[in-house]
């Protein structure tokens, strides 16, 4: 996990800031952050990144959008994707893990199982190279 890079893209700063600062309690995290799915894109175009975090509703391009176009890109096909998203329903979250999402976390957030999450999403094990 030491190193592993992660993109965080919320369009909320304080959302941004607020999951930055949980993941801050992993030592090693290297965490980029945009703000809509377009950024998130042209981040990942320049940079290969271990873990996603994202948004569900946001301007420009939601959140399940970027994990359909992420899906559809060889180089980030196995990338761990987290959906964080005030939408609680189970038709959101079985369509956001259709798509290719690996979790699905519920706000508000809650620190320990976003942690408990990122830690079994980057073992060292299946940790993307």
């Amino acid at each position: 996990m030491n190193g592993a890079k992660v993109l965080v893209v919320d369009d909320s700063p304080t959302m941004r800031q607020l999951i930055i600062f949980a993941l801050q309690r992993l030592p090693g995290l290297k965490i980029t952050e945009a703000g809509d799915g377009v950024a998130a894109l042209k981040q990942l175009s320049g940079e290969k990144y271990d873990l996603l975090l994202t948004d569900i509703n946001m301007p420009m391009m939601d959140g399940l959008k970027l994990v359909g176009l992420i899906r559809k890109d060889a180089i980030y096909a196995k990338l761990p994707i987290i959906v964080i998203s005030t939408e609680g329903s189970n038709v959101t979250r079985e369509r956001a893990i259709a798509i290719g999402a690996n979790e699905y976390i519920t706000k508000p957030l809650q620190t320990t199982r976003l942690i408990e999450v990122v830690r079994r999403l980057l073992d060292p094990e299946t940790q993307l190279n």
